[in-house]
């Protein structure tokens, strides 16, 4: 409905011409559908099982009449702006609408029965005053700023780890039953089956301890499952985590598969985890590819729901079922306060007994509990007493006397409920992704954006902040769970997942509101396509294709009013039945997602897509240009390739609405040229191959012109020295600016170094500085919202001091240099750091430090209150071997000791032979 109010206003611009009777009667419809809009929203905030069955038809009927009417007024849209002739769609688009006032005298009716909804039994989504919140004005305020997400997120998860498996008994447990037998099985292979309810954290414990064993065995592999899951289909996922990629693996049956496993793990000592097993079957398929001897010690760890699938797998009586168990009554607490209440404090004594009983209902199930805890604790600020109480008496008996799946989703239903309706709907798109599936954060928000779910706000804030902020609600609320960056910028949120609970509960209601259909491309028991029923086509919007369901992909032409079509990862090449030309004719089309689908070409029909606003072909390397026709693409909002794509049409600054662009290749001058004319560019990424003097002043004075630049990313083939030079004054709102492959500075850049405080908003900075001094240092602790530091050089000063007044904001630090030297923190110095990667220069350490702050091999790192992951790389040339072990030790014994007991790596460059004696001293040649 939000979608469609405001096509109806659109059609009362003059620029359409229609006739004044047809313009009253859009007018009355208009008014009709926001009357209807407020009483969908009264119906939606409360539980399905709580409505009136002539609640429910009347809410479904006006829904499927919504859709019709946009799909209406989308073609008069369509054609209107293809240039046919107004009064011909004037006249259709009359008797269209006669026919809707015709369904509305109907519709009208029904509505009187939502009137009659009176005072429902209040459950916990009602507790903030419905009834004001559901005005029709205030369903969507416009934010100002991108609300963030809540920072004590991070800190949660790693405590929900700590709890289910890396502190205590639980993977000391996990770790002693797969240890068992060691000597009498040492060429057995030995199978552990972790079994519990579903939320208890049986995934989280097993990939802890995973991570912890995984460098003892020869090859390993982590492979989640989940429901209605293909023998086929996990054992080739299995050979991918091996490393037996190959595009032929498609190709194989089930027991070609087997086999060519079964030959992958032939004299190797492996571990494999196969994470959610459901079906007995299945177990039986996959078991086939493991050999029950000469394995050498091989491990299997498995994770399930079901008892008997537990016991199937541990069938030898060398192997061990694990039974997974609620956390106790403290651990539970300790989960519960640290999202609602901020540090160590603990619970308020007013809060205390009505925590208790709500801790009581949720059975030690940390997913119950981190639902829960999110929903006291909404938009960062605890909800009023009453309002516990409120939900405490809604939740029933909860986990406590009914420990079942349908008891949970219950629990889970309440924060569902307790969402706005904008972001019930942004949930409920997820439900189109597989199980376990890691969603890009980005594509998501663009796909909400062409499906018109992210509604505009003031104009000072772009539809994808808006999106962002919609994501990062989400998060906030327990109800997807973030993945956070490991590579790029650490600690920065990527993508997402959802749990298989939660993607339950949503998968359940898309199918109650025909919001999503799924359509399997395999079928498990047959192995047949299933194909998409035509009736549903003409009314499809959006369409996400994972393989091997692209076989089933009916032709483009049969779809209507489609707006999002993602085939990222299907093949696309020559042998796909599916003609691109056909897109051309997806006239409604929003999204177009072909990355990593190996085209070579893309279609010279992708021109006629006016209304398209997002194009993502990236990981394609085979195309080499694109079509002259994409020039026409004014609406088009961000568009991703790659850097190999050489040519580009002329007109590219046409594309007045561009926001994002990457990674466009810049060896040309008039594409550099034509990129100052992209007003609205947000987001740039740019590579060159041959960057000449010309090319480089044309390239600064466009980014100069782009007033709304945020993130700046600029690569090259080869050296180049103090690109932008010193001339570049960047606009304040720069958040992030990287700098990759050969491209570097002699010393650090003018606009950082003169003038801080300058750059309020840059929170990401990856810069490669040939000599980095303690000015340097001192020059970037003084942004002010500095969160991620790579800081790469030739050079470092012999030693490097950070002080308690610098870098105020920064969670993650990584500096590397060809020639390192010592760095220290001093006490006070980086509070909120979490990652530190570095590598220091014990030759510096000993000849540098000695007499000024102390011997410190520890480097300090006691002081950092926040530290949650370290790597160090020791440089131990010109020391002895005994020198270069006892700094290992003194580094590893600090960080052990650490109260925030954070996971490290600790490496020695050039490693330490074996029967190196320990005086003996490596020398690092020239």
């Amino acid at each position: 409905m939000g979608s469609l109010l405001p096509k109806l206003a659109e059609l009362l611009k003059e620029e359409y011409m229609l006739q004044t009777s047809i313009k009253k009667k859009v007018d009355s419809l208009e008014k009709e559908m926001k009357s209807m809009q407020a009483a969908l929203c009264k119906v939606r905030d409360v539980p399905r099982d709580q409505l009136d069955i002539q609640v429910k038809l009347w809410a479904g009927e006006v829904r499927e009449l919504s859709f019709d009417m946009e799909d209406v007024v989308d073609k008069f849209l369509v054609r209107v702006h293809d240039g046919s002739e107004l009064a011909a769609n004037s006249n259709k688009l009359a008797r269209l609408i006669k026919n809707m006032v015709r369904l509305f005298t109907k519709g009208k009716a029904r509505r009187e029965i939502a009137t009659a909804i009176k005072d429902i039994n209040k459950q916990v989504q009602e507790v903030a005053n419905r009834r004001g919140r559901n005005a029709v004005d205030n369903i969507v305020c416009g934010p100002t700023t991108v609300t963030p997400v809540d920072p004590r997120l991070r800190v949660l998860y790693t405590e929900v780890t700590e709890l289910v498996g890396i502190v205590g008994k639980r993977d000391q447990e996990l770790m002693k039953l797969l240890s068992e037998g060691d000597i009498l099985s040492k060429e057995k292979l030995k199978i552990v089956s972790v079994v519990g309810f579903g939320g208890l954290g049986k995934t989280t414990l097993v990939k802890t301890v995973y991570d912890n064993i995984k460098e003892d065995f020869d090859c390993r592999a982590f492979v989640p499952v989940g429901r209605n899951a293909d023998g086929k289909k996990v054992l080739m996922d299995i050979l991918v985590d091996l490393g037996m990629c190959g595009s032929n693996l498609t190709l194989w049956n089930e027991r070609q598969l087997i086999n060519k496993l079964r030959e992958s793990l032939q004299n190797k000592r492996y571990l494999i985890v196969i994470d959610d097993i459901w079906d007995e079957k299945l177990w039986a398929t996959i078991n086939l590819a493991f050999s029950k001897s000469n394995t050498f010690g091989s491990r299997l760890i498995t994770t399930t729901r079901i008892v008997s699938v537990s016991k199937l797998c541990c069938s030898s009586s060398t192997d061990s079922v694990y039974q997974m168990e609620p956390l106790s009554d403290d651990d539970s607490k300790r989960l519960f306060y640290k999202r609602i209440f901020s540090g160590e404090s603990g619970c308020p004594p007013k809060f205390d007994e009505v925590s208790t009983n709500i801790l009581e209902k949720c059975g030690g199930v940390p997913l119950a509990i981190i639902t829960i805890a999110s929903l006291l604790a909404s938009d960062q600020c605890i909800k009023p007493e009453d309002e516990w109480h409120v939900l405490l008496k809604s939740i029933g008996h909860g986990l406590t006397e009914n420990p079942s799946v349908e008891e949970m989703m219950r629990i889970l239903s309440f924060s569902y409920y307790d969402l706005p309706s904008h972001l019930k709907t942004c949930l409920l798109y997820l439900s189109m992704f597989p199980e376990d599936q890691e969603i890009k954060k980005d594509g998501l928000i663009w796909m909400w954006i062409a499906e018109s779910f992210v509604e505009s706000g003031n104009g000072r804030i772009s539809l994808f902040e808006i999106g962002e902020t919609y994501f990062n609600e989400l998060v906030n609320k327990s109800m997807i769970q973030p993945v956070y960056d490991k590579e790029s910028v650490i600690g920065t949120i990527c993508a997402c997942r959802v749990h298989d609970m939660v993607l339950d509960l949503i998968c359940l209601l898309s199918r109650e509101e025909n919001f999503v259909t799924i359509v399997n491309g395999v079928s498990k028991e047959e192995h047949e396509a299933t194909p998409l029923e035509s009736g549903r086509i003409l009314q499809v919007r959006s369409i996400a294709t994972f393989e091997p369901a692209i076989r089933v992909m009916p032709s483009f032409s049969s779809f209507d009013v489609l707006r999002v079509l993602d085939m990222t990862k299907c093949h696309l090449g020559p042998s796909c039945h599916l003609n691109l030309r056909e897109l051309g004719s997806l006239f409604h089309l929003r999204y177009l997602g072909l990355a990593s689908t190996g085209i070579s070409k893309l279609p010279e029909e992708v021109g006629k897509l006016q209304f398209l606003q997002v194009l993502d072909l990236s990981n394609n390397y085979d195309i080499q240009e694109l079509p002259s026709t994409i020039s026409k693409l004014g609406r088009l909002m961000c568009l991703l390739i790659s850097h190999y794509c050489k040519r580009f049409p002329d007109g590219l600054g046409n594309m007045s609405s561009m926001e994002v662009l990457r990674d466009i290749n810049g060896d040309t001058l008039s594409i550099v040229k034509e990129l100052g004319k992209m007003k609205r560019l947000r987001k740039l990424a740019i590579r060159f191959g041959n960057l000449s003097l010309e090319l480089e002043e044309a390239f600064v004075k466009s980014l100069g012109e782009m007033a709304n630049i945020q993130s700046v990313s600029i690569g090259c083939d080869f050296k180049f020295v103090d690109i932008l030079g010193e001339h570049w004054v960047p606009p304040r709102s720069l958040r992030e600016f990287t700098t990759f492959r050969d491209v570097k500075f002699s010393i650090l850049p003018a606009w950082i170094r003169n003038n801080p405080l300058h750059l309020p908003q840059l929170s990401n900075l990856s810069i490669f500085v040939e000599e980095v001094q303690q000015a340097d240092l001192r020059s970037l602790g003084k942004l002010p919202a500095l969160c991620n530091l790579a800081l790469w050089s030739l050079r470092r000063s012999k030693l490097l001091v950070i002080g308690a007044d610098e870098f105020h904001c920064l969670t993650s630090f990584t500096s590397f240099s060809g020639s390192p030297g010592q760095v220290v923190f001093q006490p006070g110095a980086l509070l909120k750091i979490e990652v530190i990667v570095i590598d220091i220069g014990l030759q510096v350490t000993r000849e540098e430090v000695v007499g000024s702050v102390g011997y410190c091999f520890d480097l300090s790192m006691g002081n950092l209150p926040s530290l949650r992951d370290v790597t160090v790389r020791f440089d131990r040339s010109g020391v002895t071997v005994g020198e270069a072990k006892q700094a290992e030790v003194a580094l590893g014994n600090t960080l052990r000791t650490h109260p925030n007991r954070p996971t490290f790596e600790i490496s020695i460059r050039p490693s330490i032979p074996e029967d190196a004696p320990d005086g003996d001293v490596h020398i690092e040649e020239e």
